[in-house]
């Protein structure tokens, strides 16, 4: 096992979960709100090519977050779009994250069922 790599992951894995946290204690923005920066920040760095070096840098530690989600989404809509045209500005986000997302809908559902939620004070 290359231990090197897995600190990596966990450091930048880390940095980018204090960030979510410290903008969850420090500001206002919600967590849907923050959710949806960390994946739009994500499409637009995949977009650009610049989160590729950060994958190839910490590997799971940035594919796993949202912010990896984004870049997949861009990744799979850049690959379509060059074999399918302007469709695959539609449909290569989605192919690309299949697995994920059928995976985050399978899980929480699960989790529903057997969890007990609890209204969240003001």
């Amino acid at each position: 096992m290359d231990w090197y790599m897995v600190l990596k992951a966990f450091i930048v894995g880390g940095i980018i979960c204090i960030i979510g946290q410290i903008l969850i204690d420090k500001t206002k923005l919600t967590p849907a709100r923050i959710l949806v920066a960390y994946v739009t920040t994500g499409v637009i760095l995949g977009g650009l090519g610049w989160y590729k070096y950060l994958i190839d840098f910490a590997g799971c530690g940035a594919t796993v977050p949202l912010t990896g989600f984004g870049s997949l989404l861009a990744k799979g809509t850049i690959s379509e779009v060059g074999s399918s045209g302007l469709i695959g500005a539609f449909t290569g986000g989605i192919k690309a994250a299949a697995g994920g997302i059928t995976a985050a809908i399978f899980f929480g559902y699960i989790a529903s069922l057997v969890s007990k939620p609890k209204i969240k004070k003001q």
